[in-house]
Formats: structure tokens, C-alpha cells, sequence
């Protein structure tokens, strides 16, 4: 398998860098800046996508993989797509364990980058499938001793792609100023990753964990939900008190209705953890409007999301109540008209005006 990582390029850094969208928002009347990590740029549209790079590449620096290897994975959908599309690439099978709350969108780009799909069906006893589909993962893996699971749950390659890749990319587009970034968490991997860069080169950034309600990440009380792509039915095997400094929940209507005004005033078009990130961002900058330089990770678009969190049918269906949400602590996000991003060539900041 070739090597997914360009050691030699900007530090560690993927060839694939994703945008830094500078953004006004009004919290209860006052405007702040932020800025918005658009990872939905990456080639599969989510920060899994360095996820699954990373993931691969451990495998194959491991000699993990065969000529005949199966890879498998549980997945709520976006790094089962980053998967899907590699292994494409490399000749290998893939297989995605996923569960009912996986979209559509999802299902389609697995399919057509080859994935086999295992359908969990029944939740564990927090409510979600994660549990689930592990268990179904080590069942699959017993019957067959071909199959390779990637396990984006304690390979500590998941962390270590975010601190030599995502990181130093935000750092670096910032201009080294990072006064608090938002990450939104599920494995923990990203927040882990970047947890330990920062620590390194920013001790004094304040890194904020985003967890949606009913997740027990953070030994908060279970409920069903129905965000994807964040929180987990079971703590992290990555995270370390030393990684944040403190985690805000986010309900799905919080979420939900953050997305759908960026969407209606911004033009911006975010999936649901992107939504929760940005409103986990609002209350936390409502008693902290001192802090200049505020990054939100967004790991993800909002195409895959079209007929869930932008269909009102399917919001209804689901007892959702979007009204008066986000309310008055976020209104009026406009886009400044200025984009940074780190120049792949030379691997210095420049400003897009």
C-alpha cells in the first residue's frame, strides 16, 4: 500500500488542506469573530477522511495487510465513506458495520466506492448502536480471519494523524494566535490529537470538547439522540483531562437550528456536529468576549444531511421543535470576505481578500 501521509510536506501535513472561513456572528447583540475550519473540504467532505488516512497508513507501516486482507470497520457513516474510497483506491474489500441512523447520502457514497454494508439494528442499552456494532465487528473478525479492522477507537493512529496533520494546520492559519478552538468529539481522536499539539506549542489555548446531549463521553446521563458523527455510548479510550479544558453538551435541536440559520444567512452548509460546535461556541463566548482568536473545527458539509437535518418532514416526524433556536444568543452570521490557508508549496499563511 502506498504511503497516505507526505511526511516531507509542511511538516507532516496532508497534501490536503482544508479552508479557514472567517465569520461574524451577533451573541445577545454584540459581534464576534470566528473562524470556521471547513473540513467538509477534504476529498470524501469530512475530517474522517485524515481519520481513515491515518488508520490505513498504521496498517500497512504494521504489515497488517495482505493481498488478501478484508478491511472492516463501525462507522455512523463519514469514516466509513473516507474508508470506502481508500481502499478503492489500494484493491482492498472494505466493510462498513453501520446502524438505522446512518443518512441515506452516506449509504449512497459507500456503495458506490464498492463498500459491503452490515446493518446493526438493534441499539445497546444506552440507546445508540455504538456498542452494537462493535460487538458485531468482533464477531465478523472471529469468523474471519481475513478480515483486518481498522479500529478507530484505540488505534492511536486516529490521535496522532490529527496532531501532525489538523492541528498544525489551524496553527499555522491563525498565525499562531489561537485564543480557544472547539472540537466536536465521538472516538475523541481528533480532540486527543490536537489536545497534545496545542499543549506543545500553545499550552495557554483553550481547547473546548462539544458533546451532544444523551452521549456519555464525558459520564453524562444516556438518552437517544439523533445527531451523527458526535458523541459516543461509551467514554473515549483517548481523551485526558489534559486535552480540554472544559466540554459543552449540545441538544439536536441546538444543533439542528445553528445549521439551518448558517445555511439561511451565512450560505454556509454544515452537518449536524458542525452545528453543535458552532452553537457550543455562541454560550461559551457569551461570558468569555475577551478572546479575539476563536477557531470552531467543523468536521463535516451539510450534504449528507439533506433529507434529515434540512428536511422539515423529517424534523417533524422526529418531534423537533426549531423554533426560537439558537434564539437571541446567535443571530446574523455573515462571511468576511477573506479566506486563510496554509500555500501547499512553501507552507506559509497568506490572506485571500
Amino acid at each position: 500500500m502506498q504511503a497516505f501521509i507526505n511526511r516531507d510536506s509542511h511538516d507532516g501535513h496532508t497534501e490536503n488542506y482544508t479552508p479557514l472561513q472567517a465569520v461574524d456572528i451577533t451573541i445577545y447583540g454584540k459581534r464576534q469573530r470566528v473562524y470556521l475550519k471547513l473540513e467538509g473540504a477534504n476529498p470524501t467532505g469530512s475530517v474522517k477522511y485524515r481519520t481513515a488516512m491515518g488508520l490505513l497508513q498504521s496498517l500497512a507501516e504494521e504489515s497488517k495487510l495482505t493481498t488478501d486482507s478484508v478491511i472492516i470497520e463501525s462507522t455512523s457513516g463519514n469514516l466509513g465513506v473516507a474508508l470506502a474510497y481508500l481502499c478503492q483506491q489500494q484493491g482492498y474489500p472494505f466493510i462498513a458495520v453501520i446502524d438505522p441512523k446512518t443518512t441515506e447520502e452516506n449509504i449512497a457514497k459507500m456503495l458506490r466506492f464498492g463498500a459491503q454494508l452490515e446493518l446493526v439494528e438493534e441499539p445497546d442499552e444506552s440507546g445508540g448502536y455504538l456498542l452494537s456494532r462493535l460487538e458485531r465487528v468482533r464477531k465478523l473478525c472471529d469468523m474471519h480471519p481475513r478480515y483486518v479492522w481498522t479500529n478507530q477507537y484505540m488505534n492511536p493512529a486516529n490521535p496522532r494523524i490529527h496532531a501532525i496533520t489538523t492541528a498544525p494546520e489551524i496553527y499555522q492559519q491563525m498565525d499562531r494566535q489561537v485564543d480557544a478552538l472547539f472540537v466536536a468529539v465521538s472516538t475523541g481522536g481528533t480532540l486527543a490529537g490536537i489536545g497534545d499539539y496545542f499543549a506543545a506549542v500553545s499550552p495557554e489555548t483553550r481547547i473546548i470538547a462539544v458533546d451532544a446531549y444523551g452521549s456519555v463521553i464525558f459520564d453524562t446521563v444516556s438518552a437517544p439522540r439523533k445527531l451523527t458523527g458526535i458523541g459516543a455510548s461509551r467514554r473515549s479510550y483517548f481523551i485526558q483531562s489534559h486535552h480540554y479544558s472544559q466540554y459543552r453538551l449540545v441538544s439536536d435541536e441546538e444543533a439542528f437550528a445553528t445549521c439551518r440559520l448558517f445555511a439561511r444567512e451565512a450560505d454556509i452548509f454544515l452537518g449536524g456536529s458542525s452545528g453543535a460546535v458552532l452553537f457550543a461556541c455562541a454560550s461559551y463566548l457569551a461570558a468569555a468576549a475577551e478572546l479575539e482568536h476563536v477557531v470552531c473545527l467543523c468536521p463535516d458539509g451539510g450534504e449528507n444531511y439533506l433529507n434529515t437535518i434540512y428536511n422539515d418532514e423529517w424534523i417533524q416526524q422526529n418531534g423537533l421543535d426549531l423554533n426560537n433556536k439558537p434564539g437571541a444568543l446567535l443571530t446574523q452570521p455573515r462571511c468576511v470576505p477573506s479566506c486563510l490557508a496554509v500555500d501547499p508549496g512553501k507552507g506559509v499563511v497568506r490572506s485571500r481578500e
